[in-house]
């Protein structure tokens, strides 16, 4: 029986492993000192759960995300300066 709820816990998941994918990446020690990376969708990974998590960084201050020509995304941050 599908009550439809199958999709959206695909999405959830997929969205999940998006957001745990960049962030094992961003916190890589030589990127930190850069504070940027360039990354793309993988295959795996769905394309709206994909653009959710680069909407919400999009969205947060701090964070800018610029999207490339060949459909991956430069991600930047500036350190936090406590003044």
């Amino acid at each position: 029986m599908n009550n439809g709820a199958t999709g959206n816990t695909q999405t959830l998941n997929t969205y999940e492993q998006v957001g745990r994918r960049i962030q094992r990446l961003v916190s890589d020690p030589n990127v930190q000192k850069v504070q940027t990376i360039k990354i793309a969708r993988r295959d795996d990974e769905s394309p709206a759960a994909w653009e959710r998590v680069i909407q919400e960084l999009d969205e947060t201050d701090g964070i800018t995300v610029e999207r490339l020509e060949d459909d991956s995304v430069r991600i930047g941050w500036q350190k936090y300066v406590d003044l």
